[in-house]
């Protein structure tokens, strides 16, 4: 995973609609950066529900929430519908960002052993530079839990 400190590698992702996001044209904001391992599994949505739940708190401290996984943008949309979600999900199923922040890691499921996204958090500061690193994240308390380092920071 990336160090605190390091520049974020910028990229470009379709959203779920196929529009080109580009992480450098949030210059200016934090960007919460979270990477999940699925749409529509239990944990994903109750973390993606959890960021919706605080958008506007994470809108007053300037900061835009971005969520990436390996869905393609059809799932992505039908996962925003289910769950009315107010922020961009990106699709990246060339794994292409997932693996430059370090995320796509080895994972064991009842002792099977598979490669899979690591359910991980980065907050980039106005500059494009990796302010904190959140590793292995709780799906029910990683919004909140940034809120508050947002707050104290």
């Amino acid at each position: 995973m990336l160090e605190v400190g390091t520049l974020a590698p910028d990229f470009t992702l379709p959203d779920k609609d196929g529009n080109p996001v580009t992480l450098s044209q949030f210059r200016g904001k934090k960007v919460v950066l979270y990477f999940y391992p699925r749409d529509n599994t239990p944990g994903c949505s109750r973390q993606a529900c959890a960021f919706n739940a605080a958008r506007q708190d994470f809108t007053q401290k300037n900061t835009v929430v971005l969520g990436v996984s390996k869905d393609s943008q059809a799932s992505h949309r039908k996962f925003a519908d289910k769950y009315d979600l107010g922020f961009t999900l990106l699709s990246d199923p060339e794994l292409e960002v997932i693996q430059a922040y370090g995320v796509w890691q080895e994972k064991k499921n009842y002792g099977k052993v598979s490669m899979g996204v690591v359910r991980s958090t980065y907050l980039i500061d106005e500059n494009g530079v990796v302010e904190k690193v959140m590793a292995k994240v709780k799906p029910d308390t990683n919004a909140a839990d940034l809120l508050k380092y947002l707050e104290e920071n």
